[in-house]
């Protein structure tokens, strides 16, 4: 077992020797600032240049401590790396070099052979349940689980997106050593760990920067959650990018996905957050870094960033499964085919194209490789952000939706998994938090005022429509969420849990070995919601996909004699230069072969 040097960013405590750590606070309005340790005196801090504010004090690990402001407001500490409780119980000091790794000399795995599986820690019962359910996610063929935002945020039930101090995992999961050994355990098992991090806002309760650095923000831009984080100022950059080391060196995740950079104004901070992170890991370790950009700019994909979630794909793959063209959906469902082969030929859909509203969105995508975009039926977004919560299962015909997951699973995109969906859960995944009062009352009305309009609620009263959207702050909405993991050998379940492992083991066998140097090669449209795609692959080996998502079968023309079927969804109704309603099929051509 060995021990960590921690890293050391401005932001935050730093332990100095076993009985002295350096506190620091950014609080340039600040007039005077004190350090309040739990059970002891208030200590004064000397005030510093642009407006830092420090004291070496003789006190260790495991101290807990807020800061004073002015002589009236008691806060935590912004940069906490742990919390005695809620978002404003006090601050916690944490030596990260205290954790002794057993698998120190891990190194990650090529972005090529990731299989993202997306949970929330919270629904699995904290970080140590998550450690009983990795070797059972490994043999299905799992190389990389994705934890949703586990910042410190209000209460102890929430997406994670409400979080307010970035640097402390929630308390309501786990000790700091707790998410280490769940890491550390991931890696004993050749599993790679991902972080979703949030650095486009704050949540609502809990968060005080506005009182001692204002400037913190930038009242002249808004972002959906208030006023714009001001990244123009050095001590906000370093706030986040050191956030992000940390998670990175202290903690060994192997990668992060940046939620909603979109509402990052300031795309300087992403390029510089790459350059920082690349520099700082250890050489030889891989360590990736995938974005979620509603604006599909394919150009930062080249500037550190290692993939993109498609959100694209996932749009028009929903509304050829479901029907369904309300809200964004509006902007798949027209020419929906046409929109599926540029998805499946060139990566993105939008690449400069104007949107339902008149906007240009997007860059040219079919450059880069395939697997610079993550692809996923269902996610905590796409599920969690509808009124009920439903699951695709419950959504789509059977047939479809094992043909879209042949796609999901065997294409050359990097696929994502959502908890449960692997043995065809049914519990619906819906919003919570566990907030109280006024912000309570806030939350739960917006949430259902958000889809009072919907066509599906058109036939009930307004006060019908709120006794039917779940309250987001009720203790069964939470509860109704969890995930039954005991179902997956059940009626109903083991065929999809079949099929995810017969297509992940043909994904180890067939496409991962080819993937490095993968390339889109174009798809076209055979008929209605039916395409055919090539990709050529790293090998020199070309992957063809005949898919085929509406009501009736297409004439198609027929593979070369040289292709070796890997996988067909309908394979009793296989008919010559014919591709059936609601299949796919999918053929290699080896080079040496052609």
């Amino acid at each position: 077992m060995q021990r960590q040097r921690a890293h050391a960013g401005r932001h935050g405590p730093a332990i100095l020797d076993s009985r002295t750590t350096r506190f620091r606070l950014w609080a340039p309005d600040a007039q005077k600032v004190s350090l309040s340790v739990v059970g002891a005196q208030t200590l004064p801090m000397s005030a510093e240049k642009d407006g830092w504010y420090s004291i070496d004090a003789p006190y260790g690990a495991g101290t807990l401590y807020r800061f004073l402001i002015d002589d009236e407001l008691e806060v935590p500490d912004p940069a906490s790396r742990a919390q005695a409780g809620d978002v404003h119980a006090p601050s916690v000091v944490v030596d990260h070099t205290g954790y002794r790794w057993r698998n120190a000399e891990w190194r990650g795995r090529p972005w090529h052979e990731t299989v993202l599986y997306e949970l929330h820690a919270g629904l699995y019962g904290g970080f140590a349940a998550v450690e009983q359910h990795l070797a059972g996610l490994v043999e299905l063929g799992v190389t990389a689980i994705e934890l949703m935002p586990i910042a410190e945020f209000p209460g102890d039930r929430n997406w994670g997106y409400d979080g307010v101090l970035p640097y402390a995992p929630e308390a309501a999961y786990g000790s700091p050593e707790e998410l280490k050994h769940l890491v550390d355990t991931a890696h004993g098992l050749g599993l790679m760990v991902f972080l979703d991090v949030v650095y486009n806002h704050f949540g609502p309760d809990g968060n005080y920067l506005g009182r001692y650095a204002r400037h913190f923000f930038r009242h002249d831009q808004q972002t959906p959650w208030g006023d714009a984080i001001d990244f123009r100022r050095r001590e906000v950059r370093d706030f986040f990018i050191d956030n992000a080391l940390m998670w990175l060196l202290d903690y060994r995740f192997d990668g992060l996905r940046l939620d909603a950079v979109h509402a990052i104004p300031d795309r300087s901070l992403l390029t510089e957050l790459a350059e920082r992170v690349h520099a700082t890991v250890e050489p030889g370790r891989h360590v990736h870094l995938v974005l979620e950009n509603e604006d599909n700019r394919a150009s930062l994909l080249a500037q550190g960033f290692t993939a993109q979630w498609n959100d694209d794909g996932h749009n028009v793959l929903h509304c050829l499964l479901t029907g369904e063209h309300q809200g964004y959906y509006a902007d798949y469902h027209r020419e929906a085919t046409g929109k599926l082969a540029r998805f499946l030929g060139e990566g993105f859909i939008y690449q400069g194209q104007n949107n339902r509203r008149g906007e240009s969105r997007g860059e040219p995508s079919a450059h880069l490789p395939p697997t610079a975009f993550v692809l996923f039926l269902q996610n905590h977004d796409q599920t969690g952000n509808r009124a009920f919560g439903e699951r695709l299962v419950s959504l789509a015909d059977a047939e479809a939706l094992r043909a879209a997951t042949a796609v999901l699973l065997l294409s050359p995109m990097v696929p994502l998994l959502f908890m449960g969906e692997e043995w065809g859960a049914r519990q619906p995944f819906l919003f919570f938090t566990s907030h109280h009062g006024e912000l309570a009352d806030a939350v739960r009305e917006g949430r259902r005022a958000e889809f009072a309009e919907f066509a599906e609620f058109a036939q009930f009263a307004d006060e019908n429509v709120r006794e039917h959207i779940p309250d987001p702050n009720a203790l069964s909405t939470f509860e109704d969420s969890r995930p039954d993991f005991s179902s997956h050998r059940e009626p109903g379940h083991v065929e999809w849990s079949a099929l995810y492992r017969r297509l992940l083991q043909i994904r180890h066998r067939e496409i991962i070995p080819r993937l490095d140097g993968a390339r889109f090669r174009g798809a076209q449209v055979l008929g209605d919601a039916a395409v055919l795609a090539h990709w050529w692959l790293g090998d020199h080996s070309t992957l063809r996909l005949e898919l085929n998502l509406g009501a009736a079968a297409v004439p198609l023309p027929a593979a070369p004699a040289a292709a070796r079927l890997l996988f067909d969804s309908r394979e009793a109704d296989a008919q010559r230069g014919q591709l059936p309603a609601r299949s796919a099929r999918l053929y290699l051509e080896n080079a040496h072969e052609r």
